[in-house]
């Protein structure tokens, strides 16, 4: 592969622009609509969720709606239209991990760069969707990062063409489970292989 690729859907075939896209994702996502009106809803409510009957955790429960609602806006800024949230364990070890949805439109030019902390990036194919370019990246975090995570954090990004434009759909996964970071991304490659146009 070259040290970069670009994602792009065709332009010719007569074929229509899809209207719409689908996803299928695993039980214990969290769907957070990424318009400024419709996220304060669900970001409580997933607060909720998590710290159900932990009366006595009512600054992390503050402290976990304000991290998410500032990734909502970040994320909406940047042409996100929907966040996953997992909110899925195995015993007491909860499978931390996000997908951002975002649509890239023709005019930004978008590639995907292998270089710098890219450990992986190959053309695939997704069975519904088409063409796609996936980059893998883990990047461990500095001492002062502001988020304040200290774990490595693996991510997964899948650009797909979306087609008879010049568009396209970024899926990017991301989860900190550096020892099972290998099974998660397996799990993220089945849900980018869900997706199809409508």
């Amino acid at each position: 592969m070259p040290d970069d690729a670009v994602a792009h859907g065709p332009t010719d075939g007569g074929l229509a622009p899809p209207t719409d896209y689908g996803l299928v994702v695993p039980d214990g996502w969290f769907r957070i609509p990424l318009e400024p009106d419709g996220w304060k809803g669900p970001i409580r409510a997933l607060a909720e969720r998590v710290f159900d009957g932990q009366d006595d955790a009512v600054l992390l429960k503050r402290e976990f709606s304000k991290a998410l609602l500032a990734r909502a806006e970040e994320g909406y800024e940047n042409g996100g239209v929907e966040l996953y949230i997992s909110t899925t364990s195995i015993g007491p070890v909860p499978l931390s991990s996000s997908l951002l949805v975002t649509v890239v439109p023709p005019d930004q030019g978008f590639r995907l760069d292998a270089q710098g902390r890219s450990q992986e990036i190959t053309a695939v194919e997704l069975p519904f969707a088409g063409p796609a370019t996936m980059r893998r990246t883990r990047t461990v975090p500095e001492v002062d990062d502001s988020s304040g995570n200290q774990l490595p954090v693996t991510v997964v990004d899948y650009a797909v063409g979306v087609p008879g434009t010049e568009a396209v759909l970024l899926l990017t996964f991301s989860t900190p489970l550096d020892m099972f970071a290998d099974a998660m991304v397996e799990l993220f490659e089945a849900v980018a292989k869900s997706l199809h146009w409508k």
